[in-house]
């Protein structure tokens, strides 16, 4: 939708007889048509009764009864009108629409009475495609809505869903969409034929070897026109014509723009109006999703307020009217995406979606012409279907996999809510574009496979900080065994077994590591794979401090959760660290679940978000024995580090965690640079003059800070936790842990699970 000058009204040709929108007052209801006529013209000194008609002429007044009563009782709360109340007045030749217009709103019983004036449009295998290559919004986020990824699912290319355009004129015999089979509901294909050939184009170019590919190639589409006849125009007509049409979850799409009332400006949403907004209402109460452009004047829509002095689309005001319809605005093509200055914008805008460059079919002038294409469509008229493909997409899948749509309420908050905010979201106010990839792995659709190696037995697979080393997934023993599946999978009754690794002995040879997977998603994961590294045990577990074992072999792992184990991973006895105390981690993925981007990282930050944002990557102790000696009983002696961040100094905290039984004692030994750092009560501290290190008394119950510190880049402080426990009646799990903190949220850490002795 390129940006225009704002028109004046122009003069409508002499073929089109214009109509005035009129709604009058309940208590007038009752009047017939014909004597309300005959009284306006009174009213108005004309020498012959107005010509009047229903509003809503396509449905008749059985069935237009029906549909009102179908979505009252469907949002009982919402004010549904039944456009009884509604006409439509035939200009008489040679009266000024205008001063008609005017004249009849100082009528008493006129509530309302706009001009209904047509005008311009709201301006405007994949492989195979030759042109698919230059269709960017269908590549991932943040450049494009990530279509590409969503084909990969049943439903993904639309199929079972239903769109509607309404417009004023296609070619439906373009080359590239004659296979779609796209019928005219009703009105007449009249004008801008370019325009609705463009945006049928954007959502069902064919799958062919000719020009692109639609985003919902498979949907079903269908046509209806604002033009009712070739001298009849009527926005409200054709939505309710269109919604009697239509079935719960269908998406109908409003390529149009309107003037405004109240300053006669043009390029309006068409829920400016009331009559519309009231079709619009109705529709989205039946269930029917109604995607809106939200059209191309630049104005801010906030601070709009209507005849009545309501500011209806500020969301903020008590005023505002939501007509449950997606208004959608226009970016840029190139991300971050600005929003382009020439559409409307405020927080009546839901999404948006490329404005510009939009690679696509055409027609010419008279729509004849069935080879054209553009690379240069755009504005709200562009941005609007590519919300349409994504909304198809969305019920495709969904009607495909669970076997329900959504409704038109729930599916705005899915688009809105799982997209790629725009540049400056405080400036632009056009909302998110929306991300299918996101939708598709979320909470709502949940599609994709979701896979997980839990963190401790319970993980239900939330992502956590990584801080928590008992995952009971990763598993060491020596040899192996011949059936892991067998042995660890579900159904063996060790799922819930966090005792079954070893200590890793150099003496037993080669050791086998089997990494457990589970898969919450709504789809299999296929060829998925399981990366295992060792580290030195540490707060902070970065990659920077990883060795690499080996790699899984791929196996499928189903959906409901089924613990699934690929074949054990060899690792070699020349292989084995020295004897100690070490981690293994374990991230696990496949192609529609990818493992972490290690290889990406440039920062902290980044590593922090993959972590704290995915749920495939776990982290388990072990030792390697003969350990070095250590106190003697029942004293336990764990060596650690603390660890600085791998890219730059960065200021932490640290704090402890106990749960161990009353009568034990924690003492904690660290570098007498770290000390310096930590010691806020220098009569706690004591010296260990064999080591130079500073002993920390720590509380063995409980959250205890220590302070704060500031950590070089890679640096690591090699400490020792000392922990003694009491005899205890029975044998029990205890833990102690150390977490590290960064800006306020954790970030790593070490747990230790200890076993109590047998009093005896």
């Amino acid at each position: 939708m390129p940006k225009q000058r704002k028109p004046r009204p122009s003069k409508s040709p002499r073929s089109q007889s214009l109509r005035i929108a009129l709604k009058i007052s309940s208590k007038f209801s009752r009047v017939s048509i014909d004597s309300l006529g005959k009284t306006l013209a009174a009213r108005l000194g004309a020498t012959a009764p107005f010509t009047l008609l229903p509003l809503i002429e396509s449905v008749d007044e059985k069935r237009l009864a029906e549909l009102v009563s179908r979505a009252r009782q469907a949002d009982p709360e919402g004010e549904i009108s039944d456009f009884s109340e509604w006409f439509q007045l035939v200009v008489p030749e040679g009266a000024s629409p205008e001063e008609l217009e005017k004249a009849l709103r100082r009528i008493e019983m006129i509530e309302v009475a706009y001009v209904m004036r047509p005008g311009p449009p709201p301006v405007v295998n994949p492989a195979n495609d030759p042109r698919s290559m230059n269709q960017g919004y269908l590549d991932a986020a943040p450049n494009g809505i990530d279509a590409r990824y969503a084909w990969g699912f049943l439903g993904g290319d639309g199929s079972g869903a239903d769109f509607v355009d309404m417009e004023q004129g296609w070619n439906l015999n373009h080359e590239d969409l004659t296979a779609a089979g796209i019928t005219l509901m009703s009105g007449v294909s009249h004008l801008f034929f370019e325009h609705g050939t463009s945006v049928l184009g954007e959502v069902r170019m064919s799958d062919n070897t000719l020009g692109g590919v639609g985003i919902a190639p498979s949907s079903s589409g269908r046509v209806i026109s604002q033009w009712r006849t070739a001298a009849s125009y009527n926005t409200a007509d054709a939505i309710v014509s269109a919604a009697a049409g239509m079935s719960f979850g269908d998406i109908l799409l409003l390529e149009a723009q309107e003037y405004d009332p109240v300053g006669g400006q043009y390029y309006w949403p068409v829920e400016i109006v009331d009559a519309n907004y009231a079709a619009i209402r109705l529709a989205t109460a039946l269930g029917i999703v109604v995607v809106e452009a939200g059209c191309n004047g630049g104005y801010d829509l906030d601070p709009y307020v209507n005849l009545a002095g309501k500011r209806i689309f500020d969301r903020t005001s008590s005023d505002f009217r939501d007509s449950g319809a997606i208004m959608v605005g226009a970016g840029s093509s190139a991300a971050p995406h600005s929003r382009m200055s020439f559409s409307n914008y405020g927080n009546r805008i839901d999404c948006y979606a490329w404005g510009q460059s939009i690679d696509t079919t055409s027609t010419n002038s008279t729509g004849t012409d069935n080879a054209a294409y553009t690379t240069g469509f755009g504005g709200t008229s562009g941005a609007s279907p590519i919300i349409v493909g994504a909304g198809l997409i969305v019920q495709g899948i969904a009607q495909n996999a669970p076997g329900y749509r959504f409704g038109p309420r729930v599916l705005r908050k899915i688009l809105t809510t799982n997209g790629t905010a725009s540049a400056n979201p405080a400036v632009d106010r056009i909302g998110v574009m929306p991300d299918l990839r996101a939708i598709i792995t979320g909470s709502e659709i949940n599609l994709a496979p979701d896979l997980f190696v839990r963190d401790y037995v319970g993980d239900v697979g939330n992502p956590t900080s990584g801080m928590v080393s008992q995952s009971p997934d990763i598993i060491v023993i020596a040899p192996g065994v011949a059936d892991p599946q067998g042995s660890f999978g579900e159904g063996s009754g060790t799922e819930n077994n966090a005792s079954l690794s070893a200590d890793v002995d150099a003496a037993n040879g080669d050791h086998t590591v089997y990494v457990r997977l589970r898969n919450r998603g709504g789809s299999p994961g296929l060829g998925v794979t399981a990366d295992v590294y060792w580290s030195p045990p540490s707060t902070l577990v970065t990659p920077n401090l990883w060795t690499a074992i080996g790699t899984t072999a791929p196996v499928d792992v189903p959906t409901g959760n089924a613990l699934t184990v690929p074949p054990g991973l060899n690792w070699p006895a020349a292989s084995l660290p020295a004897p100690g105390h070490y981690c293994f981690v374990a991230i696990a993925g496949n192609a529609a679940d990818p493992k972490l981007g290690l290889a990406t990282l440039t920062s902290f930050t980044q590593y922090l978000t993959l972590i704290q944002n995915n749920n495939n990557v776990a982290w388990r102790n072990f030792d390697v024995i003969p350990l070095p000696p250590s106190a003697p009983p029942p004293s336990q002696t764990m060596g650690f580090f603390i660890a600085g961040a791998f890219d730059t100094s960065r200021r932490f905290s640290l704090e402890t965690v106990g749960r161990l039984p009353e009568g034990s004692k924690v003492v904690l030994e660290v570098p007498g640079w770290l000390a310096d750092s930590l010691k806020p009560h220098p009569h706690l501290f004591e010296k260990n003059p064999k080591t130079d290190g500073w002993r920390i008394p720590l509380n063995p119950t409980g959250v205890q800070r220590l302070g704060d510190l500031t950590l070089h880049a890679k640096s690591l402080a090699k400490c020792e936790l000392r922990v003694r426990l009491p005899k205890i009646k029975e044998a029990d799990g205890f833990e102690f842990g150390i977490r590290q903190l960064y800006l306020q949220s954790e970030v790593g850490g070490i747990t230790w699970r200890f076993v109590g002795r047998r009093k005896r």
